[in-house]
């Protein structure tokens, strides 16, 4: 034993010091009472300063003639040992330090004792409590119908990881109850996760209303409740045992988390289920190909599906006036066909108005025949690029001539969401409110629950916050900063803090449906997404209860997909380009910016000759790392020394390409 004292336990400690990967043993004090195991978060002495870390190994034998110092300090119950070693795999997935994800998996405070356990596990609730609403989803939502119960039993029966394509407006309630009923019987919690920390606290209200054990709270999930629900950190929630796991609207962007490193919920959850034997069921309305690759698919009867969309009506801009503006006299009509009834106003919410300049992009359009000057290889919108017209996506370059009539003259098509307001409230008479917020980015994370920290000791899975979705703001206007207004316009921002609509109107779709951006269609039906939550499903409602789409493409694939109210082909069809171009899924990607990128750039290249990874350039300075797979492109993330200090930014599945 060399310099060790008899009787002594020795744990091996992992430090919350980033760059710090060196494992450190210490004694346990003989004098604790504290309950110390593998998770336990300590604090430790380490080279003349207190530092806190994870134990992550127990009853160790230190090196010889080595006697390690005393833990200084018991912080409390931190992740259990499934989600420590889940914490190894992430680091090496995302390219990122293990004590960042540690440290999501653990409350910011000490949790020093965890409540009881309800006995008797889940209770089986009677049905929806006296006064609870029909649905947390759009004004009217639609039935359930046939299908959940069978669909989640051969889920469950299969054990692996299965995508349910389920229509927009339908509440997901009974789809949760079926997966805690069809798992009843197996080891574990059910483990729900939302897109933001709103919807999770209201999906657990419903769920503890009809009389279920469930919770959001970090402790009782450490302690073993079988409900734990939770936005994007609560992919890490410490349940000991996992029974099921559900993730609801797979496809938004917020379970990712935007700084480095870059992890997925959806990705950890899926990694975690498969660990654990357990089920993971994903569920989306319009699922990426990076969601449904390597999942069985199953989807609600087409009827089913058709009739949980929204109407949606396409307004052809390519003839209109120019004197017209962004308003055409569809939505002229519509509007003030809306504000003619106050009464409709008052109960299904504002007619709202989306327009979103964010990462100003530019469009031009032809000024002969109006057609939207576009990439005659990839289709996305060009802007001009010195004399001619230059494609931000694919970079190919061509003349300054529109490809449909020939003529040279082109208009920039420019306006900002304030500057409409004014117009809006001037063309209709009414006062119009304006909806804007922080960046995209930054709003992302304040719903998925604003920080790396997965609770606050016993408070909620996933963060603490206000704020909402389209499925669960708190009210159709008026709350969260919203004005009450029958009219409402704005950026992105709209459609996650109103949750009702009388009716949605896009004043330009083509800024997202055209934009350069490889994930252009994913975003798209996001957006539309959103927007069918907000107004509900077709047939429901009055006749003005709709989403009005103004565009120069109104044959789009991806708008005659959403008004057919089927996206099957358009999902084919974006699996055969990703899987043709050799993107995401079908490859793995990584982009490198800072500083010192160039320097890691050539690093990488000497390191991974004969790994099939390549680099290239990218028009903001930086590089892109492509590599067949995952394995390959995080095997040599590893193998290639990262030069010091702060100037480099890894970004694996990066998400603005």
């Amino acid at each position: 034993m060399g310099g060790t004292t008899p009787g002594l336990r020795y744990v091996r400690v992992r430090t919350d010091v980033p760059a710090l990967s060196k494992l450190f043993d210490y004694s346990v004090p003989a004098g604790w009472t504290d309950e110390v195991t593998v998770g336990t978060r300590v604090r430790v002495a380490l080279h003349g300063r207190r530092v806190g870390g994870w134990v992550v190994d127990d009853d160790v034998t230190p090196p010889d003639g080595v006697e390690p110092l005393p833990l200084k300090n018991w912080s409390g119950w931190g992740p259990p040992p499934p989600v420590m070693e889940l914490a190894e795999w992430a680091a090496w997935r995302w390219a990122g330090p293990i004590p960042f994800f540690l440290g999501v998996a653990s409350p910011p405070g000490p949790v020093r004792r965890l409540p009881s356990v309800p006995r008797g596990g889940v209770e089986v609730g009677a049905g929806p409590a006296a006064g609870e609403a029909a649905g947390e989803i759009g004004s009217d939502p639609a039935p359930t119908g046939p299908g959940f119960e069978d669909m989640v039993a051969r889920a469950v029966a299969e054990g692996a990881s299965t995508l349910l394509r389920i229509a927009p407006t339908t509440d997901l309630i009974d789809l949760v109850l079926s997966v805690v009923h069809k798992t009843v019987a197996r080891p574990g919690g059910v483990l729900v996760l939302v897109p933001s920390v709103g919807w999770a606290e209201r999906l657990c209200g419903r769920l503890v209303r009809r009389g279920y054990q469930a919770t959001t709270d970090w402790a009782a999930a450490r302690a073993g409740w079988p409900i734990v629900v939770g936005s994007r950190a609560a992919a890490w929630a410490p349940l000991p045992e996992m029974a099921a796991a559900l993730v609801l609207d797979a496809h938004d962007e917020s379970y990712r988390e935007e700084s480095a490193p870059t992890y997925s919920a959806v990705d950890v959850v899926t990694e975690r289920a498969r660990r654990a034997g357990s089920p993971c069921i994903v569920t989306s309305p319009c699922p990426p190909t990076v969601v449904s690759a390597g999942r069985a698919a199953e989807a609600l009867p087409l009827t089913a599906e058709r009739a949980g969309w929204s109407a949606v009506e396409r307004v052809d801009r390519r003839g209109a006036d120019p004197r017209s503006g962004m308003f055409s006299e569809e939505f002229v009509r519509l509007a003030r066909a809306v504000l003619d009834d106050p009464e409709t106003v008052a109960r299904r919410g504002p007619l709202v108005c989306f327009y979103d300049r964010t990462g100003r992009a530019r469009l031009l359009a032809c000024a002969s025949c109006g057609e939207l000057a576009r990439c005659t290889v990839c289709g996305a919108a060009v802007a001009q690029h010195g004399t001619g017209l230059r494609c931000p996506r694919c970079h190919s370059e061509r003349p300054l001539i529109c490809a449909a009539c020939g003529k040279l003259r082109m208009k920039t098509i420019r306006a900002g969401v304030s500057r409409l307001r004014e117009e809006v409230s001037a063309l209709l008479g009414t006062e119009v409110g304006e909806v804007s917020g922080p960046s995209t980015a930054r709003a992302r994370a304040a719903r998925a629950g604003g920080g790396s920290r997965s609770g606050v000791g016993t408070g909620p899975v996933g963060g603490v916050g206000a704020g909402g979705d389209g499925a669960g703001a708190a009210g159709s206007a008026g709350g969260d900063g919203v004005p009450a207004t029958p009219v409402l316009i704005g950026t992105e921002a709209v459609l996650h803090r109103v949750r009702r609509a009388a009716a949605v109107v896009f004043l330009d779709i083509d800024l997202h449906l055209l934009a350069p951006r490889f994930s252009a269609t994913d975003e798209t039906l996001a957006l539309l997404v959103r927007a069918s939550r907000m107004v509900g499903p077709r047939h429901v409602g009055p006749p003005t209860a709709r989403l009005l789409v103004q565009t120069r493409v109104p044959d789009h694939p991806v708008l005659e997909a959403v008004g057919r109210g089927d996206l099957s082909e358009v999902l084919e069809s974006e699996e055969s380009m990703r899987r043709s171009a050799r993107l995401p899924p079908f490859s793995a990607l990584a982009s490198l910016t800072g500083p010192l990128a160039a320097g890691y750039a050539d690093t990488l290249r000497e390191t991974g000759v004969g790994t099939g990874v390549t680099l290239s350039e990218l028009p903001d300075g930086g590089y892109l790392v492509q590599a067949p797979d995952h394995g390959a492109l995080c095997d040599l993330l590893v193998a290639a020394p990262r030069p010091g200090g702060r100037g480099l930014r890894v970004a694996v599945d990066p998400s603005a390409i």
